[in-house]
């Protein structure tokens, strides 16, 4: 009987321990949390510059549906709404033009009740008040005939030739001795194997009031009227805003930065407008030979052509994709290799093209007198120094110089995707000189313009030839515009045979 109570208690304990574990058991399952429910933003806070920037904002939700509310026009979100998971929303903020800080509050919640808001501010405009806005009819994009890129559209630029001392004369397209151009002389220059024409224009002289930065509406009609005699043509052309008093072009400083970059907004607002119905055979160039020295005037030439891209853009149409040229400092190959070293951003990619110059040396292709720092050369190039007139011989900048800086555009900026427009080069003629010296001369100058073009075309370079258009006993023309004739037919023929 002993035994038999000692083994029921067992049995008892046994029991109550296993009912035990089954509690404790019971107890753990019953203490499993519910899946928490976060919504929460890589940001609070947003500050734009007062140009329009866009800023990515990443939404993270774990189990929730999220809403991102604007309460406002000026800022446009990629979604607005999304689902668990983490989301990449685009916050864009358009161009303020106004002279006031401008604000808003995004709010982001969910359908449980989580909550937050991101705070937004835009810069006032810096160039707001000084000019009216001339952007006052912007329409949708229009791809059509717009469908090169910038790199497909040098392919298609075998040779070009600028209407030098024209559209940019100050005093009116005639003052500097040359004829109105007409399409005669357009189609001549077709004829001659010329595809591209750059056309140097002024416009700060032809302003119907000087303190609205408004041009002529019968100055924009006459470019236009040019432009459209080279596409028909079926020629690219390139538009730019040259020397024009030098109010851009000498005035590269931080003193004048705001002041010219509201002049620079208007004037491509009023532009880009008038002749935004052309196709891809427009090009359009920020500036011509900016003068920059150092790095603290490159920051300032690169917010003019910021202001630049940012105009012909806003204009919309077939300017929204059309290719776009911006100036290397003073258009020199060396400054432009060593201070350029970042560009003005464009919202539409490889649609850019930098441009350079080249007169080099100039002693050879410019100098009239002989200087303190140099004395004018006559000859040029392998085979065609003078053994009489040896002090005339040039003792730099020959076939090794040119191909190390044509070399260093190649590798700073076609090599990546962007063409370099080479958008004058040329030598003067020294008739003054007579019998053997002026022919050796000549057939120098010959060699010089045809390995120009060569080692452009070699390097991946877009040659626009200088004409000036006068002849004088001194010059770069080569075409006569009085009657539509070649001039220099041994220039012409050299340029030609630098494409072969």
């Amino acid at each position: 009987m002993k035994n038999t109570i000692k083994d029921y208690l067992l049995s008892f304990a046994l029991c109550f321990a296993f009912l035990g574990v089954l509690a404790c058991s019971s107890e753990k399952e019953d203490t499993t949390p519910v899946s928490i429910k976060t919504l929460s933003s890589s940001t609070n806070k947003i500050d734009f510059e007062s140009k329009e920037t866009t800023i990515d904002v990443t939404i993270n939700s774990t189990g929730v549906t999220w809403t991102l509310s604007n309460p406002v026009s000026w800022i446009k979100l990629s979604q607005a709404v999304g689902t668990s998971g983490s989301t990449i929303v685009k916050i864009t903020a358009s161009e303020n033009v106004d002279t006031a800080v401008r604000n808003a509050v995004l709010k982001l919640t969910s359908t449980e009740g989580n909550a937050s808001e991101i705070t937004v501010s835009q810069a006032a405009g810096a160039t707001a008040g000084l000019y009216p806005s001339y952007n006052t009819n912007p329409i949708a994009a229009d791809a059509s005939g717009m469908g090169s890129s910038a790199v497909e559209l040098a392919a298609k630029i075998k040779l070009g030739w600028n209407i030098g001392n024209t559209l940019e004369a100050t005093g009116g397209e005639t003052a500097w001795g040359n004829p109105k151009v007409t399409k005669e002389l357009i189609d001549a220059v077709k004829a001659k194997g010329f595809n591209a024409i750059r056309i140097p224009c002024s416009w700060n002289q032809n302003l119907e009031n000087a303190s609205t930065a408004k041009i002529k509406t019968e100055w924009l009609n006459r470019v236009k009227e040019v432009v459209q005699y080279c596409v028909d043509n079926d020629m690219y052309v390139l538009v730019n805003i040259h020397w024009d008093g030098g109010w851009l072009e000498n005035n590269i400083t931080e003193a004048k930065k705001v002041e010219n970059n509201a002049k620079q907004k208007a004037f491509w607002e009023q532009i880009a407008t008038h002749l935004r119905g052309f196709d891809e055979h427009l090009l359009f160039a920020s500036a011509n030979e900016p003068a920059v020295e150092d790095a603290a005037q490159m920051a300032v030439l690169t917010s003019y052509h910021q202001t630049f891209i940012d105009a012909v853009r806003s204009t919309g149409g077939k300017n929204a994709s059309r290719v776009l040229v911006v100036q290397g400092p003073t258009t020199d190959i060396e400054k432009t290799n060593k201070l350029m070293t970042t560009l003005p951003v464009d919202k539409v990619t490889g649609r850019m093209m930098v441009e350079v110059h080249y007169y080099s040396p100039w002693n050879f292709a410019g100098l009239t007198k002989d200087e303190t720092w140099g004395k004018m050369f006559y000859y040029w190039g392998t085979g065609f120094h003078s053994t009489t007139d040896t002090e005339r011989n040039a003792t730099w900048g020959e076939e090794a110089d040119l191909e190390k800086n044509f070399k260093l555009m190649k590798t700073q900026f076609v090599d990546k995707g962007i063409p370099v427009l080479l958008g004058e080069f040329g030598a003067i003629r020294r008739t003054a000189l007579t019998g053997d010296a002026l022919t050796l001369h000549l057939n120098s100058r010959a060699y010089y313009l045809k390995t120009v073009v060569k080692t452009a075309k070699a390097n991946g370079l877009l040659p626009f030839y200088w004409d000036e258009g006068s002849m004088g006993n001194n010059g770069f023309g080569i075409f006569n515009r009085s009657n539509n004739t070649v001039f220099d037919t041994q220039a012409l023929n050299a340029l030609i045979e630098g494409l072969q």
